[in-house]
C-alpha cells in the first residue's frame, strides 16, 4: 500500500471522528436555535399560551439562559479532565463509547424539561459527556498518524463542529415548525446512539485493527513517539510550560467559539443595530455562509501548517505561523457588531469563524507536538478544562452583558482575545519541541 494521502484505514478513523463531531455539534446548537421559539420560551418562563411576551420578559429569559450556559461548560471543564484521564486509562475505544453514551441520553432528556433548573441539570449531564470527544479525537489522531498529518487530520475532523451547525440551521427549524421544539431534542438523542454503535462497530487501535496492513503500520509509527506508559498528574502538568500554552490559549479563544454557538442565533435575531432581523426560519442564509467558512478555514490552516512543515520549516516556525495569522484575521469582527448591514456583518462573522477553527485545530495539534502520544489524552483534557472554566465564566456574564450593553463589549474582546492567547503561547513556549518522558 503506497502511503499517499488519504490512502489507508487511518482516514476512515478520521471520517468517523468527523461525523462523531458533527452530531455532537448538533446536539450542542439544538438549544441556542430553540431558545429564540416562543413557544420554549413561554414554556421556560412558566407563560400561559396567551400571555404576551414582554421586552422585560425576554430579557430576564436571556440571563436565565446565560446561566443554563453556564451550568453546561461548568459540566464540560469538570468532565474536560475527567474524560481526559478516562481516553489514557480506559482507552479510546471504551472511554469515548461510555462518552457518547452518556450525552446521547442527556440529550434525550431535555426534551422532557419544564423549568430552568430541570434544563440546567439535563445540559449538565450533556456537557460532562460531550467533553470526551477532543481528548478522544486528539488522542486517536496522535496513536493513527505521523506527525506530518496531524495537523490536517485534525483540521479534518474539526470541521465536522461546523458540518454539525449547518445540518442544526436545516433540521431545528423544520423539526420545531412542525412538530414542536421537543421533538429536536429526541431526533438528536437517538442521532447520538446510532453514532455509538457505528464507533463500536468501526474503531480499534492500530495495532488491534483487523485489516490493516503493515506497510500503514510502519507509516503511522514512522516518527515514534517515546513510549511514555502513563498519564500526567497535577504537580506534572504545573511544571510543563507547553502544557500551560495550550491551556492558556484554550482558555482565551474557546469561549468566544461557544459564544458564537449559543448567541449568533439571538444575534441575527434581535441587535438592534441591524437593520434586518432574521426569524428561526431565515437563519440558513448566515449559518451557511458562517459555518461552510469555518470549515474551509479549520481545514486550511491545518494543511497549511502541515505545508509550512513539508517546506523544511520547524515545528515551532510552522505552528506559530499559522497562529498568528489566525488571530490577525479575528480582529475585524468588532466591527460586525456596530454595522447596520446584515450583509456586512455575516461576512465580518464568517471570517473570524473560520480562523477560530484554524487556531483551534492548530493549538490542538499542539499538544501531539509537545507531549507523547500516551498523555496527549489527559494534556488535552487538562487544558480543555482551563478552557471550559473560561467559557463558564463567559457564559454566566454574556446574558446581562447583553442585556445591558448589547453586543459590542463582547465582540471588542473576541477579536483581541486570540492575539493575547498567541502572546501567551510564543512567551510560554519560546520553542516547541517534545517533552521528556
Amino acid at each position: 500500500m503506497k502511503n499517499r494521502i488519504f490512502g489507508g484505514y487511518r482516514w476512515q478513523v478520521v471520517a468517523v471522528l468527523f461525523l462523531a463531531t458533527a452530531i455532537k455539534y448538533i446536539d450542542r446548537n439544538v438549544l441556542s436555535f430553540t431558545m429564540i421559539d416562543e413557544s420554549f420560551r413561554r414554556e421556560l418562563l412558566g407563560l400561559p399560551i396567551d400571555e404576551p411576551l414582554t421586552s422585560a420578559l425576554i430579557n430576564s429569559f436571556k440571563i436565565k439562559m446565560g446561566y443554563v450556559d453556564a451550568s453546561f461548560k461548568a459540566a464540560y471543564a469538570l468532565g474536560f479532565v475527567i474524560m481526559g484521564y478516562l481516553m489514557d486509562r480506559l482507552r479510546v475505544r471504551k472511554g469515548y463509547s461510555l462518552a457518547i453514551g452518556l450525552w446521547s441520553l442527556a440529550a434525550l432528556a431535555t426534551a422532557f424539561v419544564g423549568n430552568f433548573r430541570s434544563l440546567s441539570i439535563a445540559r449538565f449531564g450533556f456537557g460532562f459527556g460531550e467533553s470526551a470527544n477532543f481528548p478522544a479525537a486528539i488522542k486517536t489522531i496522535a496513536e493513527w498518524f505521523p506527525k506530518k498529518e496531524r495537523g490536517l487530520a485534525t483540521g479534518i475532523y474539526n470541521a465536522g463542529a461546523n458540518m454539525g451547525i449547518l445540518a442544526t440551521v436545516f433540521l431545528v427549524p423544520f423539526m420545531i415548525s412542525n412538530f414542536g421544539w421537543k421533538a429536536s431534542f429526541l431526533m438528536t438523542g437517538f442521532l447520538g446512539l446510532i453514532l455509538l454503535t457505528l464507533w463500536r462497530w468501526v474503531y480499534y487501535e492500530p495495532n488491534q485493527h483487523p485489516y490493516i496492513r503493515q506497510e500503514e503500520l510502519d507509516h503511522i509509527h514512522s516518527d515514534q513517539d517515546m513510549a511514555a506508559k502513563r498519564t500526567l498528574r497535577w504537580r506534572e502538568f504545573i511544571k510543563h510550560r507547553g502544557a500551560w500554552a495550550v491551556a492558556i490559549g484554550k482558555f482565551l479563544t474557546d469561549p468566544i467559539w461557544w459564544f458564537y454557538l449559543t448567541w449568533l442565533p439571538d444575534f441575527f435575531n434581535s441587535n438592534e443595530a441591524l437593520d434586518t432581523k432574521l426569524e428561526l426560519t431565515g437563519l440558513a442564509l448566515p449559518f451557511i455562509v458562517i459555518y461552510l467558512s469555518s470549515d474551509i478555514g479549520s481545514i486550511f490552516f491545518g494543511w497549511l501548517s502541515g505545508k509550512f512543515l513539508a517546506m523544511g520549516w520547524s515545528v515551532n516556525k510552522s505552528r506559530k505561523t499559522t497562529l498568528l495569522i489566525c488571530a490577525l484575521l479575528v480582529i475585524p469582527l468588532m466591527l460586525a457588531a456596530l454595522t447596520s448591514n446584515i450583509y456586512i456583518a455575516i461576512p465580518l462573522v464568517a471570517l473570524a469563524a473560520a480562523a477560530h477553527q484554524g487556531w483551534s485545530a492548530t493549538i490542538l495539534t499542539l499538544s501531539s507536538d509537545i507531549f507523547p502520544k500516551a498523555v496527549v489524552g489527559s494534556v488535552v483534557g487538562i487544558a480543555g478544562m482551563v478552557g471550559a472554566i473560561g467559557g463558564t465564566i463567559f457564559a454566566a456574564l454574556a446574558g446581562w452583558i447583553i442585556v445591558i450593553y448589547g453586543y459590542f463589549p463582547l465582540f471588542v474582546f473576541a477579536s483581541s482575545a486570540y492575539l493575547l492567547a498567541f502572546l501567551a503561547v510564543h512567551l510560554l513556549v519560546p520553542t516547541i519541541q517534545r517533552q521528556k518522558g
